[in-house]
């Protein structure tokens, strides 16, 4: 039996993203393990799977958006894999990226890319951790204009209060992760047997 677009996903980031050791997270934070997940989502088969993934869940969810976006590099990939798998699916949904702070020169922009206020938005981020990278996306989505409909990550490490403190920040908007750090992990385990 073939494998879904998920599992396909999982086995990619398993292998090519989760690594084992003594590592300083970007909040600061000590770990045993470090998720890159843009060796996954910037990898040519990795990329248009993430792309997939993520419109599934979006289509589950009922999520009815005119665009994806997310803070700059984390959601990066994610946000083009999305739109260009959503636009051969025949309904495209745009893609914006969220600056950590304003271009002080050019159009002075915070958000890049789509720019119709008052549109229905979905925020990604990579990996969750505390929430930051994805509470600064939804705040500057909707100091921007943008109406938030969900929020989701490709990751969740399940720690630091990251989890509550993003769906305080997304509410009334549902947060969704497509897969737990100890899940990545597991299939790690899986595939070293």
């Amino acid at each position: 039996m073939a494998q879904s677009a998920r599992e396909q996903l999982l086995d990619l980031l398993a292998t090519n993203s989760f690594r084992l050791g003594e590592f300083t997270l970007s909040s600061g934070l000590k770990s045993d393990y470090y998720v890159d997940c843009r060796t996954t989502t910037l990898h040519a088969r990795g990329a248009e799977l993430t792309g997939q993934v993520f419109l599934e869940l979006f289509r589950q969810q009922g999520w009815k958006a005119a665009a994806v976006g997310g803070l700059t590099m984390g959601a990066d990939p994610i946000v083009v894999a999305a739109a260009v798998v959503s636009s051969h699916a025949g309904y495209p949904i745009h893609g914006f990226l969220v600056r950590k702070a304003e271009k002080s020169h050019g159009m002075g922009r915070r958000v890049e890319g789509f720019q119709e206020k008052g549109a229905n938005v979905i925020i990604v981020d990579d990996v969750c951790t505390t929430g930051s990278s994805t509470i600064q996306a939804i705040e500057a989505a909707r100091e921007f204009g943008f109406n938030v409909v969900g929020v989701a990550c490709l990751v969740e490490r399940e720690e630091a209060g990251g989890r509550p403190a993003v769906e305080k920040a997304a509410a009334p908007a549902p947060f969704i992760s497509i897969f737990k750090a100890n899940e990545v992990k597991a299939r790690l385990k899986q595939a070293s047997n």
